[in-house]
């Protein structure tokens, strides 16, 4: 059900790899919402994944960017808004992925050029681009920047490798450059951690269906789906959340703040 919750809005969806993916959720999201956006991934990911058929279903248009890259985030803010016809609303980054993880090198055993990377990827990559649009003057008054996590960037999931630092390293650019926008444009900077989610990305982490599993029985209500967080990020992009900023907000069916919960020892008996 639609609510016109972004109706005249203008948006950046990054991340958008399959009709697994989150942020596929969320283009869809936003679109039903009156949402007008672009898409965009790294052109190593636009040649085996989908989202030419997402901009299609979309009538929307995808722009090649390494968000590593400045001069590709310069070139994706400006075509973005010659495409939209103005500054933008709202800009969703969901960008993750760690050399050591998709190698199965442990935690013990990093490689630590490839750790670098990871994260320039998972999380410079996000600085980068806020960084781009402050700088263009991308962003219109009261709009709103999000960005997604994990809660191993608070708690040990020893699989989850050199990704829970990166993690860690996202929420804080959030924080602190949630501030600067915030005192400049009254723009809005925040982070959701997500449940673990069934996605192409995800189902790669060694060990996911065991805590995804474990996650879905501590929680009172269970896992978020991707959907689930389409809508959460559709809010969140909304002027309903116009003074929420420099947070991490956890969408999580409660896992976050569970200690014990005896359904898990039911079930493993």
């Amino acid at each position: 059900m639609a609510y016109n919750l972004l109706k005249g809005k203008k948006g950046i969806v990054f991340g958008a790899l399959d009709d697994q993916s989150i942020a596929w959720k969320v283009a869809e999201r936003c679109v039903e919402e009156g949402a007008r956006i672009t898409l965009t991934n790294a052109p190593v990911a636009l040649r085996f994944g989908k989202i030419q058929a997402l901009a299609e279903q979309l009538n929307s248009i995808v722009i090649p960017a390494d968000a590593t890259s400045v001069e590709d985030l310069e070139n994706l803010i400006d075509e973005s808004m010659a495409y939209l016809g103005g500054q933008l609303d709202f800009v969703l980054h969901a960008i993750g992925m760690s050399l050591n993880v998709r190698k199965g090198r442990a935690y013990t055993d990093i490689k630590y050029d490839w750790m670098q990377k990871t994260f320039d990827i998972s999380a410079l990559s996000f600085h980068k681009l806020m960084q781009t649009l402050y700088q263009k003057d991308a962003m219109s008054e009261e709009g709103s920047i999000v960005a997604l996590t994990y809660i191993a960037a608070q708690r040990v999931f020893p699989d989850y490798n050199e990704m829970a630092e990166s993690k860690a390293l996202l929420e804080s650019f959030a924080r602190s450059f949630g501030y600067h926008y915030g005192k400049k444009k009254k723009v809005r900077v925040n982070t959701i951690s997500q449940s673990p989610t069934w996605t192409t990305a995800g189902s790669g982490v060694k060990g996911f269906k065991t805590f995804f599993d474990y996650a879905d029985t501590m929680s009172p209500l269970g896992n978020a789906t991707a959907e689930e967080c389409a809508d959460y990020c559709a809010v969140m992009f909304s002027d309903l959340s116009k003074k929420v900023t420099m947070q991490n907000l956890f969408h999580d069916g409660g896992f976050s703040l569970m200690g014990i919960n005896t359904a898990f020892f039911n079930e493993t008996e």
